[in-house]
Formats: C-alpha cells, sequence, structure tokens
C-alpha cells in the first residue's frame, strides 16, 4: 500500500466579498490523520564547488542512486536536475521527515555510492567528504503566500483578525 497518494483533482472555493478564491487540492497527500504538502527544493554541491559530475555517466549514476536512496526514505521525487557542480531536487516529504535528515540521508548515501563507482574521486576527497557541508533549502507548493493570506483573510468574519491578536498581546 502506497504511503503516498494524490487525492480526487477537486477545486475548493472561497468566496472573499466580490472576489474568489481557488486553492486546489490536486497535489495533497493524505495520512491516516492528515491531509497537506509538504514540498521543497533542494540543492546542494560537490566540495569546493568542484566540476565532479561532469561526464554523462556520473549523472546518470547518481540520479539512480538518488532516485533509489529516495525511495528507500519515502521520498517523493517531483524534480531532479544534476549539473556539472552542484544537485537541484524538488521532493515531496512526509510530515515526520526533517530537513536535515532527507539532506544527510541523500548527501551520505549517495556519496558513499560514488566512491564505489569511481574509486578516482577519492583523490579529490581523501577525508572521504564528497559533498560539501552547505545546502539550499525552500518550500514550494501550488498555491503563493498572497492567495493563502486571502484566504485566511476571507475566514468568517466573526473570527480575531490579526491585528486584533497583535492589539491584546500589547
Amino acid at each position: 500500500m502506497p504511503l503516498f497518494f494524490t487525492i480526487s483533482s477537486r477545486r475548493v472555493v472561497f468566496r472573499a466579498g466580490r472576489r474568489s478564491i481557488y486553492m486546489s487540492s490536486v497535489n495533497f497527500e493524505s495520512s491516516s490523520h492528515g491531509k497537506g504538502q509538504l514540498n521543497f527544493h533542494l540543492e546542494w554541491c560537490p566540495k569546493y564547488r568542484y566540476n565532479m559530475l561532469r561526464q554523462t555517466r556520473f549523472k546518470d549514476f547518481l540520479a539512480q542512486v538518488l532516485l533509489a536512496n529516495a525511495s528507500d526514505f519515502k521520498i517523493k521525487v517531483i524534480e531532479l536536475g544534476i549539473q556539472n557542480d552542484h544537485v537541484h531536487m524538488v521532493v515531496g516529504l512526509r510530515p515526520t521527515h526533517s530537513i536535515s535528515k532527507v539532506f544527510e540521508h541523500l548527501k551520505t548515501k549517495s556519496a558513499a555510492a560514488l566512491f564505489e563507482y569511481e574509486p578516482k574521486f577519492r583523490l579529490r576527497s581523501p577525508e572521504g567528504h564528497f559533498w560539501s557541508p552547505g545546502k539550499f533549502y525552500r518550500s514550494v507548493g501550488d498555491v503563493n503566500l498572497p492567495i493563502v493570506r486571502a484566504y485566511v483573510r476571507a475566514q468568517d468574519h466573526r473570527q480575531k483578525s490579526l491585528n486584533e491578536f497583535q492589539a491584546q498581546a500589547a
């Protein structure tokens, strides 16, 4: 039984005065007690940003390794791009995943596989660190911040607005 699946593609319409706000539920993932979307753009590079992945065979091998490791760790790969000196992934995560553990898993397993596949990589990284310790991540979704803010503002007018909460806190 798959851990992730996409629910039916229906649109939810929220009306705020004369404006309608459309939020699609096509990309929501369901679990036993929740529904939502947790997608991230991840990027990392080899140590010292060396062009270690110039050859197509290295890129192809790394793609296979990353896809297999992502599957093992229950990460849904949406997009994968491998350049000569860095890797981009757009992934869907489960709520139990942490970004640091995802990076740790993907980087350590892929580095070990690359060192095994091409022993000459150890000449460039004798200490055994193929990837740099740095990373980039950003949450992504199918709605942007203005749409979500408008949705929150369009909720039941009896709820307190953010300004009223801030005034009470002061």
